[in-house]
């Protein structure tokens, strides 16, 4: 054979042997929350595709066994595949480890044994270096670090295996709540972690820190409502930084590995709605933030809404992508928000790659609120959900309905998305819950297409001003004060009457003890958060106005001085505005899933995400459905997702937006997917917990599916 004859046969072997490679190897793998560090939820594996994924079955279903009845527990978690395990957390958040090929457990691990299991988890970190294992995780007030073989508690980190989030934020642990829901990411032996804190008056900050991930020790923090000296302390009223909190990142963060950098997105400073006590800009809050991984320090952040008065946090993490703009690739970085919009900006300088335009917004009606002068709309990609509320946009399913709802709805101000809230009440839309949730979006490298699914389900908010000096010597009327201003009301409603979510409140005394209830105030309990700030008297109080004990004089002095001679505002609730069928009471779609190519900054296509089957039946089109939880896309040409209150799990076309295949699961899938291979064989799970803040009924379910042997 010929020297150039050789040469051919070995460039035809190499070619050979590169087409064999899978693409994209990083993305074979689902070692991280959301598939990988750039939080894209997209996997390059293809063995289920468009054309056999109609022959997809259950592999193995596991039952956590500790869901509880209604619609009280749910499970948000996104399982990773790592140490030849699956890591999943269950509706009372204890961490489990499974046979990822079997479902069969292997370990279990519970954070809350003899006290009440509260809060939410989405996921956990994994974490090796060579025979040192470890899952870092969070569940209540703590961060913890277990072995990944066995999960037992690491006693090296922290205190016993433990940090205490409460700790080293300039505040009294005892006196704040802080936990995490979503996990942190890993940057060079460092744990960047975000958290979430309460929303009312006496929240906690929601500083971004970096522990050392062998020891728990901080190794560096970033002030997110910055302290004098620092930058951005100027965008406060000169003492916010002593109380005011949030500016938290609960919804998760993205890291560049290459690059060291840290991408942050954080939420609205607290109180939520109100912003009087905190006039300015209020950076670090609603930005996207690039961090320095090593140092935390800041390289640039861009701030998506002046000034929160709307809840609208950054709700996920941002995608990190590889784009053609302009005629060159770009690494940019993406972030979705509850307001439908995709914000699209240069990874290394923070330059938008699309116009961001600075719209007039309209001023508050609220005493003391000095609402920022203009927002951020990005020109490209156009809003995913709609942005605008009027009459016109009132649901059509059915005369009643429309005619209920334009009813409930007299007297309250409709309009933009920066429509401040006001005491006679405004219709927000699209409201806290999106847009976009936590559930964010997934990215396909190959074609450069976003995948987001949106809620577009309006929402009714009411301010009420509170005067906190009043005094009539009742107890249960200070209690009912503390009631209002611990944003008590944002769940259970100012009548105390509840929701299909949430429990009532009313007639307490025939239900629960007041030791009990005064357990539950401290510990939390399921969804409800612990309420540490309460002091004894506080707690007094509060139990006499939830017991009708309205004949008891209030004898603490300690009380009535702590009062501050000032007014307030809370609100009655994050109501979603809802017909007397509780259908939204919008015209549809009420849900979508959406693909975007961020080249062009184009919607490609926009289709209905779930259907309620009556209004089906009686010839309404499908109407899309409330959603959590979000999708996961595939190199098959699928785009996998749960997420809908009618508790399908249906793959997409990720071309078209067509249903391919559905499946009805046990309960809702309000989580996001996981995709993976074991011994050649590629899997899809995901969680079936139901309830959460949708209402549908709990479970406690993981199902995996896989192709027909």
């Amino acid at each position: 054979m010929t020297k150039h004859n050789s040469a051919l046969w070995f460039c035809l072997l190499l070619l050979i042997i590169l087409s064999c490679k899978p693409k994209n190897d990083l993305y074979t793998k689902w070692e991280a929350y959301r598939g990988d560090k750039g939080s894209n939820a997209y996997s390059s594996l293809d063995q289920i595709n468009k054309k056999n994924v109609n022959q997809l079955e259950v592999a193995w279903t596991y039952h956590t066994g500790d869901g509880e009845e209604g619609n009280r527990s749910t499970i948000q978690c996104n399982p990773i595949l790592a140490n030849g395990m699956m890591y999943v957390t269950s509706p009372k958040l204890k961490l489990i480890a499974l046979d990822p090929a079997s479902g069969k457990e292997i370990w279990r691990f519970d954070p809350f044994i003899g006290a009440e299991a509260h809060g939410v988890n989405r996921g956990v970190t994994y974490w090796a270096d060579q025979s040192d294992k470890r899952i870092l995780f969070s569940a209540g007030p703590y961060l913890y670090a277990l072995g990944a073989d066995d999960g037992k508690v690491i006693p090296g980190f922290g205190n016993q295996g433990k940090v205490d989030l409460r700790e080293g934020l300039g505040r009294d642990p005892a006196k704040i709540e802080v936990t995490a829901t979503t996990p942190g990411v890993i940057y060079q032996g460092l744990l960047i972690q975000g958290s979430v804190v309460s929303e009312g008056y006496e929240s906690a900050p929601g500083f971004i820190r970096a522990y050392d991930i062998r020891t728990g020790k901080v190794v560096w923090i970033f002030h997110t409502i910055p302290q004098p000296g620092e930058f951005g302390y100027d965008t406060w009223t000169e003492k916010a930084y002593l109380h005011v909190g949030g500016a938290n990142c609960w919804g998760g963060m993205s890291l560049d590995q290459k690059r060291g950098i840290v991408f942050v997105p954080t939420g609205s400073p607290a109180f939520d709605f109100y912003g009087g006590n905190r006039k300015g800009k209020n950076l670090f809050g609603n930005c996207l933030l690039a961090l320095n991984a090593a140092t935390g320090e800041r390289i640039w952040h861009y701030q998506l809404v002046h000034h929160d008065l709307w809840d609208y946090d950054l709700p996920a993490p941002p995608n990190l992508v590889t784009v053609k703009h302009e005629g060159k690739e770009i690494d940019a970085v993406a972030q979705v928000t509850k307001m439908g919009m995709v914000f699209l900006f240069n990874r290394e300088t923070g330059e938008p790659l699309f116009p961001i335009e600075e719209r007039p917004a309209p001023p508050s009606e609220l005493l003391g609120e000095e609402v920022w002068s203009t927002q951020p709309f990005p020109a490209k990609p156009l809003p995913f959900a709609r942005q605008q509320f009027s009459k016109e946009a009132i649901t059509d399913i059915s005369p009643e309905s429309h005619q209920f709802i334009l009813e409930l709805t007299a007297g309250y101000r409709m309009g933009s998305i920066f429509t401040p809230p006001s005491v006679n009440g405004v219709i927000q839309f699209p409201g806290t819950r999106g847009g976009a949730e936590w559930g964010g979006a997934s990215f396909d490298p190959e074609n450069g297409v976003l995948y987001v699914n949106a809620n577009e389900v309006p929402m009714s908010i009411k301010m009420k001003q509170i005067d906190i000096s009043a005094q009539n010597g009742l107890l249960a009327s200070t209690g009912e004060r503390i009631y209002e201003l611990n944003n008590c009301t944002s769940c259970h409603g100012g009548d105390r009457a509840g929701t299909s979510v949430f429990p009532s409140l009313k007639n307490l005394s025939g239900r629960r003890s007041e030791k009990q209830l005064a357990t539950i105030l401290k510990t939390g309990k399921g969804q409800m958060p612990a309420f540490p700030n309460l002091s004894k008297e506080d707690t007094e109080a509060l139990l006499a106005f939830l017991l009708d004990k309205k004949d008891l004089k209030n004898k603490s002095i300690a009380v009535q001085n702590k009062i501050e001679k000032e007014y307030k505002y809370v609100h009655d609730g994050w109501n979603a505005l809802m017909d007397q069928s509780e259908y939204p009471g919008v015209k549809p779609p009420w849900g979508t899933l959406n693909a975007i190519d961020l080249n062009k900054g184009e919607i490609l296509w926009k289709v209905p995400l779930g259907e309620y089957p009556e209004l089906t039946k009686k010839g309404v089109p499908p109407t899309g459905t409330h959603n959590l939880g979000g999708p996961a896309v595939t190199a098959g040409g699928l785009v996998f997702i749960g997420a809908t209150k009618d508790e399908y799990f249906r793959a997409f076309d990720k071309d078209t937006g067509k249903i391919l295949w559905q499946y009805k699961l046990p309960a809702a899938g309000y989580a996001t997917p996981s995709v993976f291979q074991i011994e050649g064989k590629q899997y899809v799970v995901i969680a079936a917990g139901g309830g959460g803040k949708v209402g549908s009924k709990s479970g406690d379910a993981y199902v995996a599916f896989s192709l027909k042997d």
